[in-house]
């Protein structure tokens, strides 16, 4: 059985804020006492809002994927749908939301799928992947003016394809679709036996009845 890890957590001595763009983003910094006395004066924290992001699936079982630019890596990738959840609303509200808005599609049904931190060193965000199964196309995406975002349904051969050649390179949405890939692998495997064996069974179950009623 795996041991429940105690919380170590670290004391705060004193914290400020350097940087406030908002919603977006939060910059401050905390003077820390560590468990064994140890004190970090500078210890640099990020607030993001939480994020989400969504593994969608049609009826005909294909991937509702987009493409987009990063400009911080100057590299256009395949990614999964993700945004940032607005004020007032749950990780699901979002994803639905951010499903419609970028391709189009919604409806089927939905599942929390995977929690992750993007970087518990320093950004104290977390990120909320969304399972969509049977989605359809029930509306026109209406992206914002500084999206440019393309649309793909892609093949599930195909997504793994693009994950091992690294073209799945945003690491919260990469990670997911490496685990929904992991399930299906885990409940596809079926033990299967020969006719002849199942024959052998039934004939076996049939006698061990029947000498259990000639005893009775």
């Amino acid at each position: 059985m795996i041991k429940k890890l105690e919380n170590r957590k670290w004391k705060v001595l004193s914290s400020k804020n350097l940087i406030n763009l908002g919603t977006w983003l939060n910059v401050r910094e905390e003077e820390v006492e560590l468990p064994n006395g140890t004190r970090i004066p500078s210890w640099i924290i990020l607030h993001f809002p939480n994020w989400i992001n969504v593994i969608a699936i049609t009826k005909e079982g294909k991937f509702v994927m987009i493409d987009q630019y990063r400009h911080a890596l100057a590299e256009t990738h395949y990614e999964l749908v993700a945004g940032v959840i607005d004020e007032g609303e749950t990780p699901l509200q979002a994803a639905q939301r951010e499903l419609s808005e970028e391709t189009g599609f919604g409806g089927g049904e939905w599942q929390l799928f995977m929690t992750l931190s993007p970087n518990p060193t320093n950004h104290d965000n977390m990120s909320f992947t969304f399972l969509a199964t049977d989605v359809e196309q029930i509306c026109e995406p209406h992206q914002e003016a500084s999206e440019d975002i393309h649309v793909h349904i892609v093949e599930p051969n195909d997504v793994r394809q693009l994950l091992e050649q690294g073209e799945i390179i945003q690491a919260l949405h990469a990670e997911p679709v490496w685990k929904y890939f992991s399930n299906q692998r885990c409940s596809n495997r079926k033990i299967r036996y020969p006719i002849g064996h199942l024959i052998f069974f039934a004939c076996i179950v049939y006698v061990i009845r029947t000498n259990s009623e000639h005893q009775g």
